[in-house]
């Protein structure tokens, strides 16, 4: 006889913990699938153990009556210790539900009632890939990572590499290391799109029964065989967008992070983990290293490379010898004064026509993140901008105000500019729709697509239009974020950037960062082939630093000004930030669970941590599903965020088992976005 503490799966606070069971299996095991008869109504639900001991608690045993049994198991769900050991991390790190993390990790979907298997690649033609000779850079990069996965030793590598320098080929063959020795690796990816090409590459590599994905796209049933091949060792390669990270994957011996900047990898559903962290649990368990890649790492992760907690490696060359490509900055200003109100400028229409009469293909970029409406004069480009964070003010249509979106600060918006006095004072807004409607106004022989979360919304559009300008079939691509990160087209001549203001004024501390990436990232789709390529970037403010030192592109100087900027603002790395949502559907309940939460921290951590908190601030009903939101910041000073969340545990833990609770909260630690929360 065993007994077992099992995790319900149930999406409810007040079933939040452990509950003990008999269990006539003596071979039961920690992460293993069971069913039980649970609660007063003797329902059968599905848990998962945590814990197996040979004799029931003390404690337990004096309080009970007659204790229940396991009613079944079920060893084809099961998961390993190192799963339920990362879970319970999860719990406390993000303060989510122990069922919340497990199903993270557990098979969605069901077997197929016919016994077939869906392979979602099965008809995926591998793209030939011979191991290609490597530059002195690249073999001087590879020396650490390779000795890293033979002899066991975990570490964190942030391989800093130029778009086009050759960092899959490093991947690939880290990748053979793993294979070699026994071992498993996981290839995350910042986007689902990415997944096909590089599905591609490495079927063409490593062959296609070798290979599992894993991402949100995959059908139920596709999902559950993947997640089974996974699970009984048929495969060694998982690769996949973010939900990748808990592939049920034992024996890692590397986990890649490509594009390791994009804020894709933070989840924004609860649990509302970030993949990093969870990637340097689980690599850490098994001694396996993780890889960190990108031409524009994120500033925390540079930080961290600086101070000594990352190995950095460096390929500042581009593979082929191909210069990078050519850039020129054009002001928007002196566009809109010479009588040009179109959102192409002269200089990108000159450039997008010669490359299209000399057969190369072109990408047009505009981020879509551009729904959170700044304000802007066009006349001098100022920016209307909080006097406390430095932060872009958003403008709320329906009071017609400005409102800084982290400390709660609004006014009215301004009639005229108070940097130059001009009147022409516009709230700035272009969409992708817009942008191809007026290019193909513009270039009437030409085929144009538009690639965004709109035409990308149907099963397998995205690909059908990637493989369309893949194969020539379009000349003109515009795009989001999507096009701008890690594609590989040879003929793209020319990439246009038709606003950088957009992601320069975000409600985010981080704007300046994102503008510098996206910048950066785009302007390396052009010139991947023989010959270099060009990019026009369209702006308001030519002189902001982000928009030069992407121009230039010079990542440390971008750095060097960035986090004095961060230090100066206490922004991360010099902080964590802890956002907490509160939502109900009905507005007095949301305000006051916001403020039962704001009045119980002060009380428990003192007064004096009252100035790290941001005043609550209502998130207008149109942006909750939920009804109404209301969202708390606390700043965290380095070396405060354990017991800041300690505190946050037990103000959970006590309103448990409350019944009469008609809001939900969620934390977000270090969120990429209050808008998108």
């Amino acid at each position: 006889m065993k007994y077992v503490d099992l995790v319900i799966d149930n999406k409810s606070d007040s079933t939040d913990t452990f509950y003990t069971y008999a269990c006539e299996k003596d071979d039961i095991k920690a992460g293993e699938k069971v069913y039980v008869s649970f609660a007063k109504g003797n329902k059968r639900k599905g848990a998962w153990v945590f814990e197996v001991s040979d004799k029931l608690n003390e404690n337990i045993s004096k309080n009970i009556k007659k204790i229940k049994y396991v009613e079944e198991t079920d060893k084809e769900q099961s998961l390993t210790e190192e799963i339920i050991k990362t879970c319970i991390w999860m719990k406390k790190r993000y303060l989510c539900r122990y069922a919340d993390a497990v199903r993270l990790f557990a098979p969605s979907g069901s077997a197929s009632k016919k016994g077939h298997k869906r392979n979602p690649h099965k008809d995926t033609k591998g793209e030939p890939q011979p191991i290609k000779e490597l530059t002195d850079q690249q073999k001087k990069a590879l020396g650490p990572l390779k000795e890293a996965v033979q002899k066991n030793k975990h570490d964190i590598f942030l391989l800093h590499g130029i778009t086009g320098s050759g960092k899959t080929e490093i991947y690939m063959q880290i990748i053979e290391d793993c294979i070699a020795l026994g071992k498993t690796a996981i290839m995350l990816v910042p986007e689902i799109s990415l997944t096909k090409q590089i599905i591609e590459r490495f079927i063409g590599r490593f062959g296609n029964g070798n290979i599992a994905v894993l991402h949100s796209r995959l059908s139920p049933g596709e999902r559950f065989d993947e997640w089974q091949r996974i699970r009984k060792g048929e495969v060694r390669i998982v690769i996949g967008a973010r939900s990748a990270v808990f592939a049920p994957v034992v024996d890692i011996g590397a986990v890649i992070m490509d594009e390791e900047h994009e804020d894709t990898y933070k989840s924004d559903m609860t649990p509302k983990y970030d993949t990093l962290e969870i990637a340097i649990k689980r690599a850490a368990y098994y001694g396996g290293p993780v890889i960190l890649g990108s031409a524009t790492p994120s500033v925390v992760s540079y930080y961290r490379s600086e101070k000594g907690l990352y190995r950095r490696l460096v390929l500042n060359e581009r593979y082929n010898k191909t210069p990078l490509p050519r850039v020129k900055v054009e002001d928007m200003r002196l566009e809109l004064k010479e009588g040009n109100k179109s959102v192409i400028s002269r200089a990108l229409y000159e450039e997008m026509d010669e490359s299209l009469k000399t057969g190369s293909k072109v990408i047009l970029f505009l981020n879509r993140r551009g729904f959170s409406t700044f304000i802007s004069c066009r006349e001098c480009g100022h920016v209307m901008q909080c006097s406390e964070c430095g932060i872009s003010l958003t403008y709320h249509k329906e009071k017609n105000r400005i409102k800084c979106h982290y400390c709660g600060h609004e006014e009215a918006v301004p009639e005229i500019c108070p940097s130059c006095g001009s009147r022409y004072i516009r709230y700035f807004g272009t969409g992708t729709e817009k942008v191809e409607e007026e290019v193909s106004r513009l270039f009437p022989g030409h085929k144009t697509a538009r690639l965004d979360m709109d035409t990308a919304r149907k099963k397998g559009s995205m690909e059908k239009i990637l493989d369309g300008f893949g194969k020539g079939d379009t000349d003109i691509l515009t795009g989001t974020q999507i096009v701008a990160k890690g594609l590989d087209f040879p003929n793209v001549g020319l990439v246009g950037i038709i606003s950088a203001d957009v992601s320069l004024n975000i409600p985010d501390f981080r704007s300046a960062e994102k503008t510098f990436q996206l910048i950066t990232q785009a302007s390396g789709r052009a010139g991947r082939g023989s010959e270099a390529g060009k990019v026009v970037i369209q702006t308001y403010t030519p002189e902001n630093y982000a928009v030069c030192a992407a121009a230039a592109q010079d990542y440390r100087k971008f750095y060097d000004t960035e986090i004095k900027l961060r230090e100066y603002m206490d922004y991360p790395p010099f902080c964590d930030l802890i956002l907490l949502i509160f939502d109900s559907k009905v507005r007095e309940e949301a305000e006051k669970g916001a403020s039962y939460w704001k009045a119980s921290f002060i009380e428990m951590t003192g007064k004096r941590h009252e100035e790290n908190i941001f005043p609550i601030q209502q998130i207008p009903s149109n942006i909750s599903k939920e009804g109404w939101k209301y969202n708390m910041l606390i700043k965290c000073p380095l070396g405060s965020r354990k017991h800041y969340m300690g505190v946050l545990e037990k103000i959970k833990n006590h309103l448990r088992n409350e019944k009469i609770k008609k809001y939900n909260v969620a934390v977000d630690v270090n969120p990429y976005s209050l808008w998108r929360s």
